[in-house]
Formats: C-alpha cells, structure tokens, sequence
C-alpha cells in the first residue's frame, strides 16, 4: 500500500513554494492564506520536518523543503498533464507552443513545418504577446524576443535578427539608399517596451553618415511586419528584418537594396520551465528551432 502525504496539502504547498508567498498562493488557488498556510503546516505535521522560515512578507523553503519540492514538482506536472489528456479524451501527448505573433507565420511556422515531417508531434499552437502565464496558460514553450519577461526560467538563444533596407524590386531599379525621396522611408514605432531595436538613424550613422532624413515625410507603421507589407506594396524602403522576410527575398517579392545590416538588441529565445524539458517533444523541436537561424 502506498503511504502518501495528503495531496491537497501538497499541491498548497508548491504553489507556495514557487511564488514565495502565502498570499501569491492563496490569490492562485483561490483561497485564503489561513487556508494555505493551515495546509502546509499539516504537511509539515505529516513529514515531520518544516518547509519554511518566514522573510518578513515572503516565505523561503528550508534545506528540507527544497528536498521535497524538487521531488513532487515534476510528479505533479505529471499527474495534471494526465489529467489534461485524460480530460480531453486523448492519450497522446500535445506541445502547447506559444509564439510572438511577428514570428509566428514567417519563421516559426516553416520552421515547425520542416520539424514535423519528421516527428509525430502534436502542438497546440498559441499566438500571444509578452508576458505570457505558463502556468494558467498550461503552456510547455515559449518563442519569444528577449527572455526579460521570464526570469528564472530556463532561456535558450535562437538566432539574433538584423534588419537591412529592403524594397520591391520595380523600386529598387529606380532608386538608391543616397538620394531616395525622404517620403520612401518607412519607420517602425516600437512602442516603450522596445529600445533596442535599430532605427533608419542609426543604420545611417553606421553606413551611410553622410545622408540625414525627415522622419516626418515617410510611413510610419507599428510593427515590423506591416514595415514590410508596406514595402511588398511598393510603399516605400523597409528597415526590414531578415527572418521575417526570408521567404520574401527568396521569392524575390523583397530585394534588399543595401546587404549592409545592423543586428537586433536581444536574440530571440525559447523559454520553458526546467521542469518542462521532460515533456515529450519539447527538446527535439527546441533544439531544432536553434538550427534554423535565417540565412545571411
């Protein structure tokens, strides 16, 4: 017969443990943290051991409850990912993958396209803008720009982007990067969260200093995806990135109208909870998402 401590003392318990609070725990789990902390105590009671010393507001786990939290994490996530499938009506395991949109359809989705012919591997795909809830969400992996929103989770460097002038080839054999009309330029606005993605200022600083625009007289759009629709379009010179336009250039419905390029502030990552690398699937596809990095 098995001798289990009581289950729901164990799931307050690692609520508590990963958020540090009894407060975070109780919000999570919907309850008061009278009821929480009355549930860790009686696991305590149970164990024999204390699983925590008080911080002020923050709780922090003892040697004996760092033990028994990194031994009924990953069975929990087992028994709910169980539960999950079960619940579904389904015995096979599914990848909930969360992407940030501007690399949803023109990288990730080719990318997990070449990745599945040879792998059965079932994704519930997820397009989101950051910050996402792992653990609301359910979700096993997220592919996104930077690993800023996602401390204490386990980051793994992609590719770093870079973005070079790009136009539809009719505009190009008409035009040059020096005397282009100042209303050819489309600007990307990368609202508050983004400082580190370069401008037209700065590749012109870097390459061709000589040559000053008004940012007044051209386009101005509000992510790099539409900078490049636009430039599909003949509106005008994208400061395009290159993964989200691969498929363009090499279609040849974008050129690039100078092969000079300035790389992106951050790389972009896939992001997971340690515990997760154990869900079938989730390392073949991350590390073969690592292989394909846009070609320069």
């Amino acid at each position: 017969m098995l001798k289990l401590p009581p289950l729901n003392a164990l799931k307050y318990f690692e609520a508590s443990a990963r958020t540090g609070s009894y407060v975070a725990a109780a919000d999570e789990l919907n309850v008061t943290p009278a009821a929480v902390s009355q549930q860790v105590r009686n696991l305590e009671t149970f164990l024999r051991r204390k699983l925590f010393t008080r911080l002020n507001n923050r709780i922090a786990l003892t040697d004996a409850g760092h033990a028994i939290h990194a031994g009924i994490t990953p069975a929990l996530e087992d028994i709910a990912s169980l539960t999950h499938r079960v619940l579904a009506g389904s015995n096979r395991a599914k990848l909930v993958v969360s992407v940030i949109p501007s690399l949803a359809e023109c990288w990730f989705m080719p990318a997990f396209a070449a990745f599945a012919e040879n792998a059965a591997l079932r994704v519930d795909l997820r397009i989101a803008d950051d910050p996402v809830d792992f653990a609301s969400g359910e979700i096993d992996l997220r592919i996104t720009y930077g690993s800023g929103h996602y401390p204490g989770l386990h980051a793994i460097p992609l590719f770093r982007d870079e973005v070079m002038p790009m136009c539809q080839p009719e505009l190009a054999e008409r035009i040059a990067m020096r005397t282009a009309d100042d209303s050819l330029f489309i600007h990307t606005s990368w609202g508050q969260s983004f400082a580190s993605h370069p401008t037209w200022d700065d590749w012109l600083a870097r390459f061709l200093p000589v040559r000053r625009i008004d940012p007044a007289k051209g386009h101005r759009v509000g992510s790099s995806q539409l900078a490049l629709d636009f430039a599909r379009r003949g509106l005008g010179i994208a400061l395009g990135q290159r993964a989200l336009a691969e498929e363009d250039l090499r279609n040849g419905r974008l050129v690039a109208l100078d092969n000079q390029s300035l790389p992106l502030g951050h790389d972009y990552c896939a992001i997971h909870p340690a515990t997760k690398a154990r869900k079938s699937g989730l390392l073949p596809l991350r590390d073969f998402l690592q292989t394909r990095a846009p070609r320069q």
